[in-house]
């Protein structure tokens, strides 16, 4: 099976992304992975820590020449601004004295919003850094490190990419109209808020320019998109093996992320249900659908239609206008600390969300296909593909 996880702090030397149970074989360098990282960091409303950070990173283990081993693969994200926290964040004990700077003061403010108050009790930290360090947005550069090998896994396999794209930022007005395809990638990532649409771009940096101007900030809507993809990924049996309750619990463990959709989502609970489920077709290559209500998934699985999700972002929870809390250390009434933060993240929101489909994606499909070498894997998935075509062939 496809695990992953990631270890790091906001502020600490690095990143770390490990990836276990891909096979051997997949292409992946470090220009691919830096190629994502670049593409998280996009984005109007980004606040300055994107024009200091670099994302340094390092293939450590499970790579040689380009190509994947079959053991765990370890990548490293470098945080270029380290000098700066050496002190601050150092894993060994430091002088006080040497802490007692503007950087090293203990914050003991909680921000609304943020886990820094229930992290603080539940692991009984008088800092809320030990907190915030961790629970900070920046360790998704890790997940988007770890997705770019079940990339290469559904590229490699099935022929498929994963692709995002922004729906609405705030009050702007929804994005109603085709789906993107994977060809609309790079007119997306030019697009300052990731949006597929002139109209749906203006509105929303209206929207941004705003927040920021009264000192606020903004959330929004995200779609992901994956065409391409075969019949039967997940599975009816359990409820942890629907591909549905996966993605959902994905994305939901994206930070400020506080919705999930799939497919017409809410609004098919609007409806009866001769207008909410999509009819079937004979068509020459097997059967088709009407429409994709459901969002390529029913009963748990993969229904060879466009696989849609949306993920609704909630506003960045470090307002500059400081929102009101508790000292932790006095009790007293207080404003909660400003860490440097964006105005809006939404646009690398969806960078994100693309990362935690990619993974998911890729995990069913090495359950059902997988090998120990890419060509293993690959003559599994044209057999099955091949016993579906026959299943469909009356002719």
């Amino acid at each position: 099976m496809l695990r992953w996880t990631t270890a790091g702090e906001s502020h600490g030397k690095a990143l770390i992304a490990l990836v276990e149970g891909a096979p051997a074989g997949l292409p992946l360098t470090t220009d691919d992975v830096s190629r994502h990282l670049a593409r998280r960091r996009l984005g109007y409303g980004r606040g300055a820590r994107m024009k200091f950070e670099a994302d340094e990173v390092t293939l450590l283990t499970g790579i040689r020449h380009g190509e994947t081993l079959g053991s765990p693969i370890g990548i490293m994200v470098g945080n270029s601004e380290w000098p700066k926290w050496t002190e601050v964040m150092s894993p060994d004990p430091v002088d006080p004295v040497v802490l007692d700077t503007a950087r090293g003061a203990t914050l003991t403010r909680p921000r609304p919003g943020h886990a820094d108050f229930n992290g603080m009790l539940k692991y009984n930290h008088t800092d809320a850094r030990n907190i915030l360090e961790r629970s900070s947005a920046r360790e998704t550069a890790a997940r988007v490190a770890a997705s770019v090998v079940a990339r290469s896994i559904l590229r490699e396999t099935l022929g498929v990419e994963v692709v995002s794209h922004v729906i609405s930022i705030g009050r702007s007005e929804p994005y109603e109209g085709p789906l993107p395809t994977f060809a609309d990638q790079d007119k997306i990532d030019e697009s300052p808020v990731r949006a597929f649409s002139a109209a749906a771009e203006e509105s929303m940096i209206d929207e941004i320019k705003a927040a920021k101007k009264q000192g606020d900030t903004l959330g929004g809507i995200v779609e992901v998109v994956v065409h391409g993809l075969p019949v039967g990924l997940g599975s009816h049996i359990s409820g942890d093996a629907r591909l549905d309750s996966q993605l959902a619990a994905a994305l939901m463990g994206i930070q400020s992320v506080k919705g999930v959709e799939i497919g017409d989502g809410f609004e098919e609970a609007r409806r009866r249900g001769t207008e909410a489920h999509d009819e079937m077709v004979r068509t020459d290559d097997g059967v088709d659908r009407e429409t994709n209500r459901a969002g390529g998934l029913e009963g748990g699985m993969t229904n060879a239609q466009p696989l849609v999700v949306r993920a609704a972002m909630k506003p960045i929870s470090t307002v500059p206008r400081a929102l009101k809390t508790v000292d932790m250390a006095s009790g007293d009434a207080a404003t909660a600390i400003h860490q440097r933060s964006d105005v809006c993240a939404v646009p690398a929101g969806g960078v994100v969300a693309e990362a935690m489909v990619a993974l998911v994606l890729a995990r069913a499909v090495m359950e059902k296909f997988g090998g120990d070498s890419l060509e293993e894997t690959k003559r599994n998935v044209e057999g099955y593909l091949e016993q579906t075509r026959r299943r469909l062939d009356w002719k």
